[in-house]
């Protein structure tokens, strides 16, 4: 018998919808188009990001208020001045919020601007931080560690379930490999194998997955054929200055571009963009 008892497939059938307040939802036959910046730097930064990928899109407004970051020298967030700069700029643009927890003490205080917590790479084994967001019972998105199996992230999962919450979206963001032409190696074959294993949606984060701007938009269109339930893209207004991750990080300019792209490739996999986007 699998390890992991609530999240697989046998223990229910049909695969789990997720639903965040504003409609967007994770499964089901809708995707889900989360972006924004890595960090939520100023009012006008998230306002103007917040407003272009509404337009051409998006559903879901990710944005960093807290940042794990490995130098300790290096822009941390803006902390909850940035989470309530996340908020209104959604709000305003009717979007939902997905934005990282990194303190299990933090969960109740993020869970009141956010949608959907997010739990990082860096986090999918802080055992204490998930059994906190499992008890929030609010959505979460699960990113894969970055030397994380299958099982490993999985059994991460099964934490949340554990706790009381079966509200609980995987994201793929690439794994570490010995070679450096990419931030990371974008593991594809992961959608498929875990909508074979679990019920939860699987979706994907190119960004973190390449590092690298102009990778970002065909490995989009190849998680969406390989079967995501979602894509969860970093979109700055100025990357080149942008306090993290700019490198790869899409202008709105590209962001529009790639969604005009999706129409053919997203029918295809048997699947519908949002409302949005297809008035648009």
């Amino acid at each position: 018998m699998k390890t992991y008892k609530l999240v697989r497939r046998e223990a229910r059938p049909d695969p789990s919808i997720i639903r965040l307040s504003n409609g967007a939802t994770f499964g089901g036959d809708v995707l889900a188009i989360c972006a924004g910046p890595c960090s939520v730097e100023s009012r006008e930064q998230i306002e103007a990001t917040a407003k272009a990928v509404a337009r051409s899109g998006a559903n879901v407004l990710r944005g960093g208020a807290f940042k794990p970051r490995t130098s300790p020298y290096a822009f941390q967030g803006l902390g909850i001045d940035g989470l309530q700069l996340l908020r209104d700029a959604a709000t305003r643009n009717g979007l939902a919020v997905v934005t990282e927890v990194l303190d299990p003490r933090d969960v109740e205080m993020v869970a009141q601007y956010a949608d959907m917590l997010q739990i990082g790479a860096r986090n999918m084994q802080n055992f204490s931080l998930l059994r906190e967001a499992g008890e929030s019972r609010k959505p979460v998105l699960l990113k894969r560690g970055i030397s994380a199996t299958v099982e490993e992230w999985l059994m991460a999962a099964e934490y949340l379930l554990l706790a009381g919450n079966d509200q609980v979206v995987l994201c793929e963001r690439g794994v570490r490999s010995f070679d450096s032409a990419t931030r990371n190696v974008l593991d594809l074959a992961v959608v498929p194998l875990l909508r074979a294993l679990t019920h939860l949606p699987v979706i994907v984060d190119p960004s973190h997955g390449t590092g690298v701007a102009r990778l970002v938009p065909p490995m989009t269109l190849a998680a969406i054929a390989a079967g995501s339930d979602g894509i969860l893209i970093e979109v700055h207004p100025d990357p080149v200055n942008a306090a993290s991750d700019g490198a790869q990080s899409l202008t709105f300019e590209q962001f529009d571009a790639l969604m005009s792209q999706m129409p053919t490739i997203v029918w295809a996999a048997g699947r519908q963009l949002p409302t949005a986007t297809l008035a648009a």
